[in-house]
């Protein structure tokens, strides 16, 4: 069997659909768009029951707001690093701080308006520092810790060179108008050590969680000229 991605727009997140041997899903998309995730697989012609895995690349309100009904409606088990697990099996996700004066704005906005308590979700599978592959799945890839955005952020890294980050860089219009790093974190000098790392990997192209995908040099100016 051979392999292909896609992507799922669910609110204002992407989730990416692998196809291998198994079906990973990666992300849970935003609060209230459950009905886009679910019109999303009918497009794809996918079984809801074929997804054998939920990755999140992290635990905040926008990644996992329609996990619940997901998870439900697959039965696929969860992963996520120890980090960010008990946002997701309490349903009471912190908000990461600003990084630049328009991020802490948003975010700030974000508090006074946004409370979410969203349904707590068990977590089947605890991803640790040292991640894993993929392989078990006949998904040429792996799982990386990348930690920065928040501490239990990771990305997910395919042989044939694309790199499905969440948001340890950002590509959308309400966080910023051009490619690069993120405009929240929980510390911005430990998403930067994670890119280091990144480049280690044969990655090509990024996807990042909100916008469009783009080149990796985008994110080794974004590094070189990070102060």
């Amino acid at each position: 069997m051979g392999f292909s991605f896609h992507c799922i727009r669910v609110g204002i997140d992407n989730c990416f659909l692998l196809q291998g041997e198994k079906t990973v899903l990666i992300d849970g998309g935003a609060p209230g768009s459950f009905q886009s995730f679910v019109q999303g697989l009918q497009r794809l012609g996918v079984d809801p029951r074929q997804i054998s895995l939920i990755v999140l690349t992290h635990g905040h309100w926008d990644h996992i707001g329609s996990l619940s009904a997901i998870q439900k409606l697959t039965g696929a088990p969860v992963a996520v690093h120890r980090g960010d697990q008990g946002w997701v099996e309490s349903g009471t996700p912190s908000f990461p701080d600003g990084v630049t004066a328009y991020g802490k704005a948003m975010i700030g906005l974000a508090r006074l308006l946004i409370h979410p308590h969203l349904p707590s979700v068990k977590v089947g599978r605890v991803i640790d520092d040292a991640g894993f592959s993929l392989a078990e799945y006949g998904i040429p890839g792996k799982v990386i810790h990348t930690p920065g955005h928040s501490m239990g952020s990771v990305s997910i890294v395919l042989e044939s060179g694309e790199a499905f980050v969440g948001d340890s860089a950002m590509n959308d219009w309400f966080l910023r108008l051009t490619p690069g790093l993120p405009v929240l974190a929980d510390d911005i000098k430990l998403v930067v050590e994670s890119w280091k790392k990144l480049f280690g990997e044969k990655i090509q192209t990024v996807y990042p969680a909100h916008g469009k995908p783009f080149p990796i040099e985008v994110m080794r100016r974004e590094v070189e000229n990070f102060q």
